[in-house]
Formats: C-alpha cells, structure tokens, sequence
C-alpha cells in the first residue's frame, strides 16, 4: 500500500491550503483515512479521520471549524481543506489509511501512513 502526499507549502497566516493523498496497492473505498501532524519536538496528533462512507467524519478540536476532510472513492483520493490557517498548525502533516471502516481517531487502528508533507503557516 502506497501513500502520498502533496500540497504543502509555505502560506500566510489567514491563508487556506488543500493537502491530497494519493492511495494505491488496496481496495481504497472499503476503509477509513485520516491526517495526522507532527510539529517540531511534540508527538504526532490527530487532525481529522473520515470513514469509508464519508458521512463519518471526526476532527481535533483544533482545528474543527477550520479544516474539512473529503474522500474521492473513485480516484482514489484523501484531501484536507484548511482555511484561516495560523502559525500553530505549522507541522509535517501526514496521510493514512485505518485497518477499518471508521472514521477514527486511534494512531494504532491506522496501518499505513505517508511519508508526510510540510506546511509551514507564517505569521
């Protein structure tokens, strides 16, 4: 199983940023996938998790509000939409699929993860 990120970059504090993932080597429609992000020196958190339908979804407290996660069944595609972007989310942000069908927010639960992309929110 294959995944991988595009998308980061360097924005402005305020500004919005569309992070995907590209899914390959399993059956994509049948399990949950979610982002996670790690910032310099702290352990990787959960940002958002969707499930193999869609309509579940779940999102950190942080950065409910501000981010949407979305699934394309067909082009085998994860995407997070962040808006009103802030310094805090500064962090390598990395995709991966769950071992289920949930939406989750469990680092455990998740088999496979990519190999992260950068944001970097400016102030």
């Amino acid at each position: 199983v294959q995944l991988v990120e595009s998308g980061g970059g360097l924005v402005q504090a305020g500004g919005s940023l569309r992070l995907s993932c590209a899914v390959s080597g399993r059956t994509f429609s049948n399990y949950g996938m979610g982002w996670f992000r790690q910032a310099p020196g702290k352990e990787r958190e959960f940002v958002a998790g969707i499930g193999w339908s869609s309509s579940m979804t779940s999102y950190a407290s942080s950065v409910k509000g501000r981010s949407t996660i979305s699934r394309d069944n067909a082009k085998n595609m994860v995407y997070l939409q962040m808006n009103s972007l802030k310094p805090g989310d500064t962090a390598v942000y990395y995709c991966a699929a769950s071992r289920f069908a949930r939406a989750t927010d469990r680092e455990n639960e998740y088999g496979y993860w990519g190999q992260g992309v950068q944001v970097t929110v400016s102030s």
